[in-house]
């Protein structure tokens, strides 16, 4: 055993590597993973009930896109496919899941598109179209609320963010602190305990 959780920075455990397939909008995906990044082994479970139930971009989608806890990058990756034009920045605290995710662009051919970066490294001024998380709940309560209020100004003044969260852990209270906050908060949808939530100014 290790004390390294997903959003370490420098995880110390071997990076034992695997491909992780999965299924969006028709189009299947095989990514690489590593131990010591989020959902390693699979498709996290909420990340796909994001996927399935929430607005993805299309073609005609422009502007900067924002993956927030991108991991290794299976939600950076599925945006790029879609918006065949935007930039998407995918952020992470953890070295190890933003080398996986620049190597995850480059196998789709979209590395061009998708900027990986470390959250200090996103230019102070870039606003951004759509944010898209699968928020890292266990960091605790109050650092959670820290990182959303962090990103979420940066929407675009009709921008929009997609937001995915277990009920149990939180997902109806989160909702409410958001609406607290001043964001008009949307139950987009619900599937198998997650909270699929619209945010927006």
């Amino acid at each position: 055993m290790t004390g390294d959780h997903y959003f370490s920075t420098e995880p110390a455990a071997i990076a034992h590597r695997r491909d992780v397939t999965f299924t969006v909008a028709g189009r299947e995906y095989r990514l690489a993973s590593a131990t010591g990044v989020f959902s390693a082994a699979r498709l996290d479970p909420g990340t796909a009930v994001l996927l399935r139930k929430a607005e993805l971009p299309g073609p005609e989608t422009s502007g900067d896109l924002l993956d927030l806890g991108a991991g290794y990058g299976p939600i950076a990756c599925v945006l790029a496919t879609q918006a065949t034009t935007a930039r998407v920045w995918a952020v992470d605290v953890n070295a190890r899941a933003r080398d996986l995710a620049t190597e995850n662009a480059q196998r789709l051919g979209v590395a061009d598109r998708v900027r990986v970066a470390a959250p200090d490294e996103v230019p102070a001024g870039l606003s951004f179209a759509q944010l898209w998380s699968n928020p890292p709940i266990r960091i605790g309560k109050e650092e959670l609320h820290a990182l959303l209020a962090r990103w979420l100004p940066r929407l675009t003044p009709d921008g929009v963010a997609w937001l995915v969260v277990a009920r149990h852990l939180g997902g109806d209270s989160l909702q409410r602190w958001l609406t607290d906050a001043g964001w008009r908060v949307d139950r987009h949808a619900s599937q198998k305990g997650y909270r699929v939530l619209r945010v927006s100014r």
